[in-house]
């Protein structure tokens, strides 16, 4: 693997293995690229770490200064006006630490720990934080020597997210608990030690800065950005197997939706792409025929899957340009502003363009789920036909086939777009008065983020369960077609598709298992039919200028 300054073929400033943060902007898919390999080496670069010691000038000439300055000699929140005497500066930041150490729930993933801590040292590199140069250098190795603090999910109402960043900075100084090799808790000041490192001294304002960010919202939301990047793949997949089952099975199936014609008549972001994925997956198969007679028109669920997969994909475009405008934005406060070189009050902490991101993206799940729902009860009956043959042929003597689609995934199905409608509902309207009415509005941030998340996972097996509806149907009628001397062939991509979901379908699994084994099967079949390609607007093969795979270090000045 090659590491900083080694030859290997990429871009000047790129190198497999390490992630440079620079001064330049990055990427929310690079950030969880990284944060999804702990092999990956964090660097600071030396144009970043100047940046970082400016902005601690500010704070210093700040300190000097004598004033009043928000968390930095002055108590948080409605403690605004009450000063921190001098002497007690230093005491004063463990105290934050601590106080804001108050955590609930579950502990995140290790991937969305590395995520949250990976964010904050980003956000550490923008120059408005006023931390420490060998504090950046700290969280940087935190993460390179695989340091991962227990951080509990719950506490933070989307105006910074306080307790999970301070479950980080506990370990930093040697307090809290640590995720252990065998998935143990360790003692914060044991894991720094078989790291090699000593616990973190934190110079006057560096708590706050430590704890007062969106990190978590960030972090995590990077992460599950590539989820859903992958869902709207799913998504046309799961379309195109549904229109090759009703026209195999109901006169369906017309593409002229799908045409270029209609796709230019209006300029949907997304919306081209996710009829062109379609075009591509069923070329040269039997739907692509010209001569195949059909019906003149397919229910709402096929003929404008393209403008609700479409205005989905616009949505997830929305969230990648919100997360990194948080990411490579300056959200502190007090903002530690180079320029000017004033300490700032302000209320950048507040990520209200990224928790409505969250909030609008589960309703585009929901009205995803429920056209996928509706396609899967309209390939309903030829199931009951099939029963129905083979209960006649059992009569007559022939063994009873084997079901090899369980008959009840349709209720499944309805049981999650369910919760899909339930999880739509807005998050970020709940935030109570805190902190004795000054913090008078939060965005809740996290809490739409982890209801999106909880979506995602609804999404993903709805839409699995139309895949192999479809692709059971498909390999029936393939069967049929055998017996019958006819040519009715798959498209190139949907039938790569029933061939890989068959061989799961004939080992006659469980219902739960078999949905989560496709999934893991369509994740990785679907990385391959659909590969990054170069975007043109008069091709089918346009793709969104976001939807590519990983490239670590765009950080590099």
């Amino acid at each position: 693997m090659a590491m900083a300054g080694e030859s290997n073929g990429l871009a000047p400033g790129i190198s497999r293995g390490t992630f440079l943060i620079g001064t330049a902007r990055i990427r929310a898919g690079d950030l969880a690229a990284a944060a999804a390999d702990p092999s990956v080496e964090v660097v600071l670069s030396a144009e970043a770490l100047e940046l970082v010691g400016l902005s601690r000038e500010v704070v210093q000439a700040a300190i000097d200064s004598g004033h009043r300055v928000y968390g930095l000699n002055t108590l948080l929140g409605s403690g605004r006006d009450t000063a921190v005497e001098q002497d007690s500066i230093l005491d004063y930041q463990l105290q934050v630490i601590r106080y804001h150490h108050s955590g609930v729930g579950g502990l995140l993933a290790r991937d969305e720990v590395r995520a949250l801590i990976l964010a904050r040292l980003i956000g550490f590199t923008r120059g408005g934080s006023g931390v420490r140069p060998e504090t950046a250098r700290f969280y940087a190795e935190l993460l390179n020597r695989g340091v991962v603090p227990a951080v509990p999910r719950d506490g933070s109402v989307g105006s910074s997210d306080l307790t999970q960043l301070a479950a980080v900075a506990a370990v930093a100084i040697g307090e809290g608990q640590a995720l252990g090799p065998d998935g143990g808790l360790l003692d914060g000041g044991q894991a720094l030690a078989a790291a090699g490192l000593e616990p973190l001294v934190l110079a006057p304002g560096e708590a706050l800065a430590l704890v007062s960010a969106n990190s978590y919202s960030i972090g995590a939301g990077a992460l599950e950005l590539r989820r859903i990047r992958w869902l709207a793949d799913l998504a046309d997949t799961a379309l195109a197997l549904s229109l090759e089952a009703t026209a195999r099975y109901d006169g369906g199936g017309n593409l002229s939706p799908f045409s270029p014609a209609v796709q230019s008549a209006k300029a949907v972001d997304g919306q081209r792409v996710s009829a062109a994925n379609v075009r591509r997956l069923v070329r040269g198969g039997w739907l692509d025929d010209p001569r195949r007679q059909v019906s003149v028109q397919d229910a709402l669920s096929f003929r404008a899957a393209p403008q609700t997969h479409g205005a989905f994909r616009a949505q997830v475009a929305a969230l990648a340009e919100a997360l990194e405008v948080e990411l490579n934005g300056r959200g502190d406060n007090p903002l530690a502003d180079v320029p000017s070189g004033r300490m700032v009050s302000g209320g950048n902490f507040q990520p209200m363009q990224l928790a409505l991101a969250f909030e609008a993206l589960r309703l585009g799940l929901a009205h995803v789920g429920i056209s996928s729902e509706r396609r899967i009860a309209k390939l309903y009956p030829p199931q009951r036909l099939i029963r129905q043959l083979n209960l006649e042929a059992a009569r007559a003597g022939t063994p009873l086939a084997s079901e090899d689609l369980p008959g009840l995934l349709w209720y499944s199905a309805a049981g999650l777009l369910a919760e899909l409608k339930f999880l739509a509902a807005p998050a970020t309207l709940g935030a109570p008065t805190l902190s004795a009415d000054v913090e008078d509005h939060s965005t809740l941030a996290p809490l739409a983020l982890q209801q999106l998340e909880r979506s995602v996972e609804a999404a993903a097996k709805l839409l699995t369960i139309e895949a192999l509806t479809a692709s059971y149907l498909l390999a029936e009628a393939q069967d049929t077609d055998l017996r019958e001397a006819v040519t009715r062939q798959l498209g190139s991509g949907t039938g790569a598709v029933v061939r890989r979901l068959s061989e799961l379908l004939a080992g006659q699994l469980p219902a739960a298992v078999l949905v989560e084994a496709a999934r893991k099967e369509l994740g990785d079949l679907l990385a391959g039919l659909f590969e990054l390609q170069t975007p043109s607007p008069d091709t089918d093969g346009d793709r969104g200028p976001d939807d590519g795979g990983p490239n670590y270090a765009r950080g590099e000045s």
